[in-house]
């Protein structure tokens, strides 16, 4: 399929959705706990965007997050210490699990 038609098929896609999508920026809060990732060295700069969404997830009171980004998310030692710096910062634990690990079984 060529790119166009793909391009295409996503803004089709996106468009039907977003009506149901709540749009929130990243305020001070969120940036503010991700320079805290980073100086914790839960993850280098190289991976600052990925600190950012675990920050935005925390300030924003998310419970969970759903990820396959095992490296710099779902990563048993990265999540106690994402978790430990929100508990210094005066935030709750999250969750990150993988989609798998949510699945219910029948």
């Amino acid at each position: 399929m060529k790119l166009h038609a793909v391009l295409t098929m996503c803004g089709l896609f996106f468009a039907d959705i977003e009506p149901l999508l709540l749009r929130v920026d990243i305020d001070e809060a969120a940036y503010t706990l991700q320079q805290a990732y980073l100086e914790a060295s839960v993850v280098s700069e190289k991976w600052a965007a990925d600190a950012l969404h675990v920050a935005f997830a925390t300030v924003t009171g998310c419970r969970v997050i759903v990820s396959w980004n095992f490296k710099h998310i779902v990563n048993f030692r990265r999540i106690a210490l994402y978790n430990g710096v929100n508990q210094m910062q005066g935030y709750g634990p999250i969750a990150i699990h993988t989609p798998q690990e949510l699945v219910i079984d029948e």
